[in-house]
Parts: C-alpha cells; sequence; structure tokens
C-alpha cells in the first residue's frame, strides 16, 4: 500500500544538496541554511520557496535524488493552490513516485499477478471477497485516477474528444469514490489511514488541478493545444 513515507526517505545527503543547491557557494547564505535545518528541521529547507526553481534550474540540480526532486515539487505545487497539509503532499508524492516505476500504476501491490488498465476494472473488484484485496484495490482506483487525471490529462482529454472516452470529470469522480470506500473500509481503521483516505476524498479536485499545472509546467512543458487552454481556463477558478 502506498503510504506518506518520500519524506522519511530523504536523507542527511539530500538535505545537504538542498542546502548546497541553495546557498550557491555564498559561506554567509550557507552559514544561514544550516542554522535553519539545525533549528528548524529539513523541512525549513525543504519548504523554501526557492527550492522548486533551483532544482529545475540549475545544472547542478540533476544530480538531486528522485525522492528529493519529487517531493518538493508536488509540496510546492501544493502549496501554491494554499494546500499547506504536509502528510497530504507526502502522499501524492509517493503515488507520483512509485506510479513512475515500471508496471507499478496497473497493480496493486507490487508483485500481485492481475494488472489493472481501466479504473472500470478496479471498480468491478472493489467488493470481492477478500478483504485485504477489496481495501487495495479501493485505494488504487483513487491513485490510479489521481495519476492518469493529474499527470496526463492531455492524453484524457483528446480521448475523450476523440474517441468517446471518459472526461476529466469521470475521473474526478472514481478518485473521490475510490479513496471515499478506501477510508470506510475496515481495514483503513485498523492500519490508521481512513482520515488520510477521506481527506484525499475531499481534496480530489484540488489534487488532481494541483498535478495538472506541475504536468504542464515541468513533464509537458511544449505541448500547446487548444485542449489544454480550454482545461486550464477552466480550471483557473478551482484553482483558486
Amino acid at each position: 500500500m502506498i503510504l506518506g513515507t518520500i519524506r522519511k526517505r530523504l536523507t542527511r545527503d539530500d538535505a545537504q544538496f538542498a542546502v548546497s543547491l541553495l546557498a550557491q557557494g555564498a559561506p554567509s547564505e550557507r552559514d544561514a541554511l544550516e542554522d535553519a535545518l539545525r533549528q528548524q528541521g529539513l523541512d525549513a529547507i525543504l519548504d523554501d520557496p526557492r527550492l522548486a526553481e533551483a532544482l529545475l534550474d540549475r545544472p547542478s540540480a540533476a544530480h538531486a535524488s528522485m525522492p528529493l526532486l519529487i517531493y518538493v515539487l508536488v509540496r510546492h505545487t501544493l502549496r501554491e493552490a494554499n494546500e499547506t497539509d504536509r502528510v497530504l503532499a507526502d502522499f501524492v508524492s509517493g503515488i507520483v513516485l512509485h506510479f513512475g516505476l515500471h508496471d507499478r500504476a496497473n497493480r496493486i501491490r507490487e508483485h500481485d499477478d492481475v494488472r489493472y488498465d481501466t479504473l472500470a476494472g478496479l471498480v468491478a473488484d472493489a467488493d470481492c471477497g477478500d478483504p485485504t484485496r477489496a481495501f487495495l484495490v479501493r485505494a488504487h482506483l483513487g491513485h490510479y485516477a489521481l495519476w492518469l487525471a493529474g499527470l496526463f490529462p492531455d492524453r484524457i482529454e483528446a480521448q475523450h474528444h476523440r474517441r468517446g472516452g471518459p472526461d476529466l470529470e469521470y475521473f474526478d469522480e472514481m478518485g473521490r469514490r475510490g479513496y471515499q470506500m478506501a477510508a470506510e473500509h475496515r481495514l483503513a481503521s485498523e492500519h490508521g489511514v481512513n482520515q488520510l483516505f477521506e481527506t484525499a476524498a475531499e481534496r480530489f479536485l484540488l489534487l488532481r488541478v494541483a498535478l495538472n499545472r506541475l504536468s504542464d509546467r515541468v513533464f509537458f512543458p511544449d505541448h500547446h493545444t487548444a485542449d489544454r487552454l480550454l482545461r486550464q481556463v477552466r480550471d483557473e477558478g478551482r484553482w483558486q
């Protein structure tokens, strides 16, 4: 089960790398950052508004670890949307990072035999007889909807207009439904994640639109279409 563990995976080397990237060789700036790190902890560095830009713009940022890069980009994008919950940023970062691995987006756990290629297939198994599987399928429904609609909205819009496929609103509804069903499963309470899934369900639209912005800016910045412009205009009010 994917949970918010990206921040815990960040190492001392990640912290020192972020400090060096921000300091740019200036001793006084490095001293100030090191002091903030000692006094306030790693979050003081991760939340520095300059860090996301530095990770994207400076050549030396190519050496950043993937957990550091993904967490900072997701965290800063959510903060732009006034979503300040670090637990939620950690949770979304985990989905982005894990689903970027080969075939992980299509399986409810790393070594599962069943491959899911549609949301409908996950919905069909959401009430299966195996309680553990049913719980994982419900959570994965939320994850998969957020991953696809968040990072690949242009593909969804194109398939909707050209082939009659489901639109982004469908993914929003399925994502909320998956997280809400997962929150209501008894295993969510046993594992202490019911509140996390309830929050993800409530804020699914905000999370999706935030990931859209990250995708547009970072992953697919050179893709310019009328569909993208219409989506961005439509979602602007939701962002605010």
